[in-house]
């Protein structure tokens, strides 16, 4: 079989996928779509039509399965198919943009195995949802497959060459055998062990210059990502603090993230319980967020850090 037979295969095939997908197809988009003329499009679909596939043409409109056509037998239900169109906003919005593509495919797949009315419950709906992330993707221009480069070393357990940025601007070259990815505060990490600090390290993904799979096998076996990403800022301390009631909701977003453990109600206070890492930097920073509402009881050094700070904001702005 020739190029030229290869390539229609795979027009058509991607033309009966489209179709399924969609309750409508028109021509001048599949057109577009395989950067093919119009009357190719139209060849493809009366191959399509003369292997068994019922499909109905209508002028001005364009293309569509006969009603109850499947290919797989699957079924979803309506609530199926709406956590479907939800789910895809979101990975629109928060997905590495190297992985972007084959979630799109992955996506036009399982449209092709909705029934008809399904479809038409995603065109109605899908322009009703939207996610707003304010995240600036600051990801390199030069490197487009980093994730799924990464995802594919832990896979085969192969180590990693990379060319790394760090925060105060050194580019060095690391091998590393890593042991997950994650995704925190509008960026990508990856936990690694660094084969040259002998130790775990985090790498942020769009610090990453150059990525190269070795075929060198990982040196040890590593257990899941959250046995390392919890032990990687260090010692946990306990912290008390009370905050006004009226100013409790403005947490709720956040507390998680730094150690809320448990609350307690008290009066017109609530008395909050974390375990934090970030005891003299990360923690006491956020707390200033609500320092007109908040009241440390312990510990002392969180008591010093946060003096410290709000005294340093008061003399930044005298």
């Amino acid at each position: 079989m020739n190029d030229h037979h290869i390539k229609k295969l795979d027009r058509v095939t991607a033309i009966l996928t489209q179709l399924q997908s969609k309750p409508i197809v028109r021509a001048q988009d599949l057109a577009n779509k395989f950067q093919v003329s119009i009357r190719t499009i139209y060849r493809d679909v009366k191959t399509l039509e003369n292997a068994g596939i019922p499909i109905v043409g209508e002028a001005g409109s364009g293309y569509y399965l006969m009603e109850g056509y499947k290919l797989p037998p699957i079924m979803f239900t309506k609530e199926e198919v709406l956590s479907f169109i939800t789910a895809e906003k979101l990975m629109q919005k928060f997905l590495h943009q190297s992985l972007g593509i084959h979630y799109q495919n992955a996506m036009i797949k399982l449209r092709s195995v909705l029934k008809y009315s399904d479809k038409s419950l995603i065109e109605n709906i899908e322009n009703q949802i939207d996610v707003y992330n304010d995240c600036n993707d600051s990801e390199t221009e030069n490197i487009r497959n980093i994730i799924p480069i990464i995802l594919e070393s832990i896979a085969e357990k192969k180590q990693l060459k990379i060319e790394y940025k760090t925060a105060d601007s050194i580019i060095s070259s690391r091998i590393i055998e890593v042991v997950g990815v994650f995704y925190e505060f509008n960026y990508w990490y990856m936990m690694a062990f660094c084969i040259l600090r002998n130790d775990f390290r985090q790498f942020r993904v769009d610090r990453i210059f150059q990525i190269i799979k070795t075929e060198n096998s990982f040196s040890n076996e590593y257990g899941q990502i959250n046995d390392y990403k919890k032990n990687s800022y260090g010692e946990k301390v306990k912290v008390r603090i009370l905050i006004e009631k009226k100013a409790v909701s403005f947490m709720q977003n956040s507390k998680k993230y730094y150690g809320w453990v448990e609350e307690f109600d008290r009066e017109n206070e609530v008395e909050m319980i974390f375990e934090t890492a970030w005891i003299d930097e990360g923690f006491p920073r956020w707390l200033v967020t609500f320092a007109d509402y908040v009241t440390v009881l312990e510990p002392e050094s969180l008591k010093f850090s946060f003096k410290i700070l709000l005294n340093k904001i008061i003399q930044k702005h005298q």
